[in-house]
């Protein structure tokens, strides 16, 4: 297949995806999980992976149009602390096959604790978990010098005690790369798809469908990168209690001036963006902070608003290994602590040829 017939193959699959998706517009209200951070950096960064030069397999599974052969058989263990007893964790694994392209394969699964089952006295009669998960098989291919396209497939599955559901997604994405720039640009369609089978019979629910455009830049004469997401483009208003819009004939009978409605319009706009850096001093350690505006917003308290909606981190390679950590401020209450694994699986297997083969 041509790169034309695998772009012409992309843009019929999202077609698909829109047409069997039931509620695209909506927020999501099942398998929210599927939004978490899948990695250090990317809790570090704001919580949206970004499109970057660097080859990082974490960030291609955010952006499926990022996977590449250069990842070849690199392996990411992910694990996340949440909230009290609530914990999840990814394990991925990248591949490219010379006749079919670039894969990933990624398991997702989030555990929110063991409770307690009583009857309607009190008594115990038990114990019970409740979790989700998710498998997820990415793909990507390079268009031309520039341009390159992806898609995810996701089989969801969710478990609530006597409650249950199981659901399809997918993710399509295109990117923009440019290495001597060291810029790049991407645009991805997130969690398209349904539930298959219901909590309850009949009552389908929608998947936390967004869009999502990231951008990054590497300064060319400085170990800075700079970086911008906007998210959940598919919707203008996110706050708790939408704001009516007013057109000028109406300011004056609704109690606003131009200065507010300027004000709001910036407010909303705000809530779709995250903005962070990196500061690279060298090729094994970087340091990154990121600024969520609309976690902020949400989440802070206003008689003490702290760093909620801050998120810093960092990475060190040692080795063939690179170790990273997040840590997102949510809220004064709790902190979420991130920690990434990565390692290039080839890499480790013919560095331990050469010693033998040097040992001979």
């Amino acid at each position: 297949m041509n790169k034309f017939g695998v772009l012409r193959f992309l843009i019929t699959f999202f077609f698909l995806c829109l047409v069997f998706n039931p509620a695209i517009t909506q927020s999501g209200r099942v398998y929210e999980f599927l939004n978490l951070p899948s990695s250090a950096r990317i809790t570090a960064m704001g919580g949206y992976g970004i499109p970057d030069t660097e080859n990082d397999l974490n960030m291609a599974l955010f952006y499926p149009s990022l996977i590449n052969e250069e990842m070849h058989q690199q392996l990411s263990l992910n694990f996340v602390d949440y909230f009290d007893d609530i914990h999840y964790g990814t394990a991925a694994y990248s591949h490219t096959f010379e006749r079919y392209g670039s894969f990933t394969g990624r398991i997702h699964y989030i555990s929110y604790g063991e409770f307690d089952e009583t009857d309607e006295l009190g008594n115990k009669l038990g114990t019970f978990g409740a979790g989700e998960y998710s498998a997820i098989i990415g793909w990507g291919r390079q268009l031309s010098d520039n341009f390159y396209i992806g898609s995810n497939f996701k089989i969801i599955g969710s478990d609530f005690y006597d409650y249950s559901s199981f659901g399809l997604a997918a993710d399509v994405s295109g990117s923009y790369i440019n290495h001597d720039e060291l810029f790049a640009a991407s645009i991805l369609f997130r969690n398209i798809g349904r539930q298959v089978t219901y909590y309850h019979s009949g009552n389908s629910e929608s998947l936390p469908f967004e869009i999502v455009a990231g951008a990054s830049k590497k300064l060319l004469n400085a170990p800075i990168r700079l970086y911008g997401v906007a998210h959940n483009l598919q919707k203008y208003d996110l706050t708790y209690e939408p704001r009516p819009l007013y057109n000028n004939n109406h300011f004056e009978e609704a109690g606003i001036n131009d200065e507010t409605d300027i004000f709001d319009f910036a407010d909303l706009l705000m809530h779709h963006f995250i903005f962070g850096i990196e500061f690279l001093p060298t090729d094994n350690l970087s340091f990154r902070a990121g600024y969520n505006y609309r976690r902020r917003q949400e989440m802070q308290v206003e008689t003490r608003a702290s760093t909620v909606g801050f998120s810093w981190g960092m990475g060190v390679k040692i080795s063939r290994f690179e170790f990273s950590y997040g840590r997102a401020d949510y809220h004064l209450a709790a902190s979420p602590n991130h920690i990434s694994v990565s390692i290039d699986i080839g890499d480790v297997f013919e560095g331990r040829r050469v010693e033998v083969d040097n040992d001979e």
